[in-house]
């Protein structure tokens, strides 16, 4: 899940306890937020600035409608800090890592809820020395 840390980074959703998750206007990244359950985990990105996987968060409420989006098309979650990654992971090292070569954060980058597949969050949990 990215955002960016300028405008909506860690350090906020900490500071709130527990964050809706909305805003998202791309279909594939809708589907990812609907096919999300309570007490399911995802990696908290930071984009454009930084661009690093700095955390992982847990959903809290799952299947809610965007509570920005007036038509009530797109999709939205809560959720909560879960807990920050003993290092950071950049974009960088994630490309740079033949096993996550097809991972949607490297084959969709500008998606903003994208799916990580059980090998690869294993992988960079592994990376994050967690």
């Amino acid at each position: 899940m990215k955002s960016e840390p300028d405008v909506y980074g860690w350090d906020d959703l900490v500071a709130e306890g527990e964050g809706t998750w909305d805003g998202v206007r791309n279909h594939r990244a809708k589907n990812n937020l609907a096919a999300m359950k309570i007490g399911d985990q995802a990696f908290f990105y930071h984009s454009n600035i930084g661009l690093e996987i700095v955390g992982v968060v847990e959903i809290s409420v799952a299947g809610i409608a965007d509570p920005t989006d007036p038509e009530g098309k797109w999709a939205a979650v809560k959720v909560k800090p879960k807990e920050k990654l003993p290092r950071p992971v950049t974009l960088k090292q994630v490309k740079a890592e033949p096993a996550l070569a097809d991972m949607e954060l490297v084959r969709q980058s500008r998606l903003s809820v994208s799916e990580v597949r059980p090998a690869e969050w294993k992988k960079i949990l592994s990376m994050a020395g967690a």
